[in-house]
Parts: C-alpha cells; sequence; structure tokens
C-alpha cells in the first residue's frame, strides 16, 4: 500500500530551479549550453589543487578530517579579511563566516531577515536564485527597473518609503543576469539610502574579481559598512564544486548568523576549507584569476561578435563589463520559453529570462553564458541560435504586421 506523505506549506511552494531543470536537457548529446553558470572546467587549477590538497593532510590532517567552528576554520578566514583589506573593504576575521555555496550565505539571510510577507526590494531582472531561497520564507518582492547604470536609486528611494522593507538585494557587479554594473554615484547613494531607512542592503558579489573592461569599482560593503551585508565566494574564481563561500557582516550579525547555521548544517567542510586556505597562502590564486580573466574576456568578445554576425538586428543584447552572462531583448511577442524548444532541437541551449523576474511576467529576455564553451563551440551555438531567431522573429514580424 502506498505512504500518503504529508507536506508542509513550504515545501509544497517551493518551485524546482529552472536552471537545474535546463542543465537535464543539455545532457543530450552534442547540445551547446549556455545555460549554466558553469566556470570552464579547463581552467580549474586542478594541480594546484592537489598539491595543497596534500599539504593539508600532511600538515593539518587530524584538524581538516575533524569537525570544526561553525562560523570557519580560524586560518580562512583571517587570509580572506586580509584580502579584502587590501581591496578597500575593512574587516577583520571575526566579521566572516564561512558558508556552503553563497547558496547557504542567501538562505542564512532569509531566515535570519524575512517573517512571512515582509518586502525585498531587487533589480528587475535580478538573480533566481536569491528568488529560489527567499522565497522559503513567503516574502513579497517588490522590483526597481535598472538602466545603463545599474538600478534606478530614485525608485529604490520610493520602494522604501511605500514598502518599508526588510532587505534591498542587489548584485553591483556584472549582474546575473542583466550584466549591468552599478555605477560608482549610485553605489554611494545607495548605501547613503540604506543608513539614511535603516534598511540592510545585500551585496551579492560572486564576479567582482572577473572585470575584462574598466576599473575596477569599490564594493557596496566597502563604501557602506556595516549596514552592508556582502557574500563572496571561490565558485567562479576557483572552483563551484568546493563549495566554500563567506558572508561578511557586523560581527553582531554574524553571531546571529552562526547560531542559525548551527541548526542547519553544524559547519562548512573542514577539509576544503584547509585546502582553499593553503590554495590562496601559496599564492595561486590572483595569478590564477588573471588567467581565468584572459580567457573569459576572449570568450566574451567571440560571443559578441557572433551575436552581431548570426542574430537578427531586432534582437538587442547588453556588452557587459565583466563577469559570466550576455542578456538578450528579443522583440515584443516572442517567447523565450516556448523558443527553448526549438533551440534544443537545434542542439543549443540557453535560460529563458522569465524565472529572473519575481512575478514572471517578462518573457522576451534570454541569458546566455559565455565562460564555459570554447571559442569555436560558441560561435557554432550562435549560430545555430540565430538560425531559430530569424525563424521566430520573421513570424513574429508577420503576425504584427497582419494586425496593422
Amino acid at each position: 500500500m502506498d505512504f500518503k506523505w504529508t507536506f508542509s506549506n513550504r515545501a509544497q511552494e517551493m518551485r524546482s530551479s529552472a536552471i537545474r531543470e535546463i542543465l537535464k536537457i543539455t545532457e543530450k548529446p552534442d547540445v551547446i549550453s549556455f545555460a549554466g553558470g558553469l566556470p570552464a572546467p579547463e581552467l580549474f587549477p586542478i594541480e594546484d589543487l592537489k598539491r595543497a590538497s596534500q599539504k593539508v593532510l600532511d600538515e593539518y590532517g587530524q584538524k581538516a578530517l575533524q569537525y570544526s567552528l561553525t562560523n570557519g576554520i580560524q586560518p580562512l578566514r583571517q587570509i580572506l579579511a586580509e584580502r579584502l583589506c587590501r581591496k578597500g573593504v575593512e574587516v577583520t576575521e571575526e566579521n566572516i563566516l564561512i558558508t556552503g555555496g553563497s547558496q547557504q550565505g542567501l538562505d542564512l539571510i532569509g531566515r535570519v531577515f524575512l517573517n512571512e510577507g515582509d518586502v525585498v526590494v531587487c533589480e528587475s531582472p535580478t538573480y533566481l536564485g536569491a528568488i529560489q531561497a527567499f522565497n522559503a520564507y513567503r516574502p513579497r518582492w517588490v522590483t526597481v527597473e535598472m538602466d545603463e547604470e545599474g538600478v534606478i536609486v530614485e525608485q529604490v528611494e520610493k520602494a522604501i518609503r511605500k514598502h518599508n522593507p526588510r532587505l534591498i538585494y542587489v548584485v553591483p557587479n556584472f549582474q546575473n543576469p542583466s550584466g549591468i554594473t552599478l555605477s560608482l554615484e549610485r553605489r554611494k547613494r545607495l548605501v547613503e539610502l540604506g543608513q539614511k531607512y535603516q534598511v540592510p542592503i545585500v551585496d551579492d558579489n560572486p564576479y567582482g574579481e572577473l572585470r575584462y573592461v574598466g576599473q575596477h569599482l569599490p564594493s557596496l560593503r566597502g563604501l557602506g559598512g556595516d549596514p552592508v551585508i556582502g557574500l563572496g565566494t571561490c565558485s567562479k574564481i576557483v572552483s563551484p564544486g568546493i563549495r566554500i563561500a563567506w558572508v561578511v557582516a557586523s560581527t553582531n550579525v554574524i553571531a546571529v548568523f552562526e547560531r542559525m547555521k548551527q541548526g542547519v548544517d553544524l559547519h562548512t567542510n573542514t577539509f576544503a576549507q584547509y585546502v582553499l586556505y593553503q590554495y590562496i597562502k601559496d599564492g595561486h590564486l590572483d595569478p590564477h584569476i588573471e588567467e581565468i580573466r584572459k580567457a573569459y574576456s576572449h570568450r566574451r568578445d567571440v560571443m559578441i561578435e557572433a551575436l552581431t554576425e548570426y542574430l537578427p538586428n531586432t534582437v538587442k543584447w547588453h556588452e557587459p563589463d565583466g563577469g559570466l552572462f550576455l542578456w538578450v531583448k528579443l522583440p515584443q511577442g516572442v517567447s523565450a520559453t516556448k523558443l527553448l524548444e526549438a533551440a534544443v532541437d537545434q542542439k543549443v541551449a540557453y535560460v529563458p529570462g522569465k524565472p529572473f523576474y519575481p512575478y514572471e511576467d517578462t518573457d522576451n529576455t534570454l541569458r546566455l553564458n559565455f565562460s564555459n564553451a570554447n571559442p569555436d563551440m560558441i560561435r557554432e551555438g550562435i549560430k545555430r541560435l540565430g538560425k531559430v531567431l530569424r525563424e521566430k522573429v520573421k513570424d513574429a514580424d508577420m503576425r504584427e504586421a497582419q494586425k496593422n
């Protein structure tokens, strides 16, 4: 006899990640995938991590294989704090909590700050993973438009006055999914608003070190101090499989995160923390970042060239100064969600833009990842996508002409 399971309301309301579902499709043979936010696996620093792992077992073996502190091992927190200070973020190890990927950091922020019905102000579009993490705590979303300089801060202030939010969530550097970078003046204005209205700002910064054009900008945490909660990760600059990330916040907030994390997983993988610490200590991180910057910059340029060559001129896109993504806008009336099936038939995949809007009310956008595929695959994949788009955009134009 089948057992009848009764799940919580929270479990019943949670949806699977659209990206994770699409990645299942891309496992089909010969599909060129621009769907995931995957770093290039051929650029993973395997040999350096292998040597770091051996050193860890030789020098810290018993500690590295044991339970450890909930907020993370002291050597890693200290070396991360020193690195952040060199980048203008004045913190100590006491301001840092190590998490199992940034996704856990987002979940902890939701657990600590959000009650059902609380308002989160975010960019439109915004990071799908944040939507999924925060939705477990049943917030209300208030979205604010962006332009080429990032989120429009005047609209943020209006949203604060009207909705009294618990959090402002932004991805200021090469935003996922749009690729847009928040300008320096707007960064300053945004942290001023957070301080003025006593609203915490979540500065999600997984891509900040992956800049290919222009000068690095100070982080919101560096500009705003304790009212800003920063998120960082090694997923895009070392390896996502290690699952090591960190939250940067005031010590009183870190203490609350620590208590909350104790009930989740006790602590993040001790061995992986030591390996990352040793890898950074040995001086490998910055040279590796420079290597992947060069590779990803070239792949970005190749994708932009291919988009220009193969896509209809009614299709527009934003050219990011860094990060991993290009954001493409289709003509009105062309559904990126419906188009995906035709694209997969041509053995190319992307992520429709609809899930990046909390209320999924926009369907003529899509996100393309340029870091995972090599340049030849990028050109071929965009060529295939262009074939699909030329057919569908032509059909949409014909329907529009018939209406008129």
